[in-house]
């Protein structure tokens, strides 16, 4: 379970995050963590990173799953590197730097839930839960 756990958070770090630099990936991964902890989300990284795959291209969570592309990654440095903080994030721990965000968006898009509280890093706008 820890080397599919690993090699789940590698491929989205790899897919949504792979043009950022070291903290945009990390922050990527730090959503994952925080949704496993989470009580609205699936206790395990697969299954989140996978959830609503079953669904139509929008219905996922993290777009690359949905976008019917090939899923495997063809950038061998950067694959190494997102394997890499895969193993930091979930199997030693880092610290979230997205203050619990649980989700997040490209700056070239414009969801209807997004908000204007957010913590930026990199390209990507983080969104934690508002209660």
């Amino acid at each position: 379970m820890i080397v599919e756990s690993l090699l789940c958070i590698a491929l989205n770090i790899y897919f949504e995050a792979r043009s950022e630099d070291l903290r945009g990936k990390v922050a990527v991964g730090s959503v994952v963590m925080n949704r496993i902890a989470h009580e609205r989300f699936p206790d395990s990284a697969c299954e989140v990173i996978y959830q609503g795959g079953d669904k139509v291209r929008h219905g996922c969570q993290f777009s690359w799953f949905c976008d019917g592309l090939s899923d495997n990654p063809y950038e061998k440095d950067e694959w190494e590197q997102a394997y890499t903080l895969a193993i930091w994030i979930y199997g030693i721990g880092l610290p979230d730097i997205t203050n619990g965000a649980l989700w997040y968006h490209s700056n070239d898009v414009s969801p209807a839930w997004a908000t204007t509280d957010y913590t930026q890093i990199g390209s990507h706008k983080f969104y934690k839960e508002v209660n």
